[in-house]
């Protein structure tokens, strides 16, 4: 079977939970650096990306994010897609959420359907428009089958562009109990009925379900987000020591059915990113000499 490579992204930290929840999640910037490096040697191409201000909470602030992404760059260069979260939280609104991305001009981030489009949907399609144009690789929060199907409707409709299309489908909510593989169904169906076709899509699942929900997405040709923002728990329902244990979860999982994982370079590719690593400008720059 010839395998789309799997893109593990890994969810260090999120907006809410802090030491007090595991040792070992982190906050700072040097923390979240440190745990990018363990994460990629594990098999990760993506990192998304929360980030915490002084006293801890949540934060959109940009140069707060600013000082994070260098750390985690100058920690694993180009080795990790890196993906800021928008997430509201409660305390920011779309236009904050939006000014973020114009601000910091990320080369990803995530967007909740239900939060950019509160203010109305013509104002979230130019910012959408403006995203992808600039080679922001957008990737769609999707909570619901229903939100699956009314993210279809705005592609069939222009508001959301078609082009590079990336969603994550949401299993589960904070403590809501355990997420079960079978609740990737009627995501799976309600994309497949409304003829949401993205280029890419991935799931994240709360609860120690997560790693069981991951196998089932890879085995069905998705990509897979874990780490603690999520869950804690390997399958077998023991606390995991590190988020890098439950990225090498999947990626054995995935080596089981003989599919291989993606590179950052590759992710990079498939979702559109813009923006090129070193890596990518010094073998470009490379064949440009030798052309001329």
């Amino acid at each position: 079977m010839a395998w789309k490579p799997l893109i593990i992204a890994v969810a260090p930290n999120g907006a809410r939970k802090t030491h007090k929840d595991h040792a070992a999640l982190p906050l700072t910037a040097d923390e979240i650096a440190r745990d990018a490096v363990a994460c990629r040697d594990a098999g990760a191409a993506m990192l998304h990306l929360h980030v915490r201000d002084a006293d801890g909470a949540h934060s959109l602030d940009a140069d707060i994010y600013r000082d994070a992404i260098k750390a985690v760059h100058d920690a694993v260069g180009d080795d990790l897609v890196i993906q800021i979260t928008t997430e509201a939280v409660g305390r920011y609104t779309p236009d904050q959420q939006m000014d973020l991305v114009r601000d910091l001009h990320p080369e990803a981030a995530s967007v909740a359907l239900k939060e950019l489009t509160v203010d109305g949907e013509e104002k979230a399609a130019g910012f959408y428009r403006w995203a992808v144009d600039a080679g922001i690789a957008l990737q769609h929060i999707l909570y619901t089958p229903d939100e699956v199907r009314r993210m279809a409707g705005l592609v069939q409709s222009g508001v959301v562009p078609g082009e590079n299309l990336s969603v994550l489908y949401v299993l589960g909510r904070y403590g809501d109990g355990e997420s079960q593989p079978r609740d990737l169904l009627a995501f799976l169906g309600a994309a497949e009925d409304s003829q949401l076709l993205p280029k890419c899509w991935s799931v994240c699942a709360f609860g120690s379900g997560e790693g069981a929900v991951a196998l089932t997405a890879l085995s069905l040709g998705g990509d897979v987000r874990v780490g603690f923002e999520n869950n804690m728990y390997l399958n077998d329902k023991t606390m995991a020591p590190n988020n890098a244990a439950l990225v090498k979860q999947v990626a054995d999982g995935a080596q089981l059915i003989a599919r291989p994982l993606c590179s950052a370079r590759q992710a990079r590719v498939d979702m559109g990113c813009g923006r090129l690593g070193e890596s990518e400008h010094r073998e470009t720059a490379v064949r440009a000499e030798r052309a001329g």
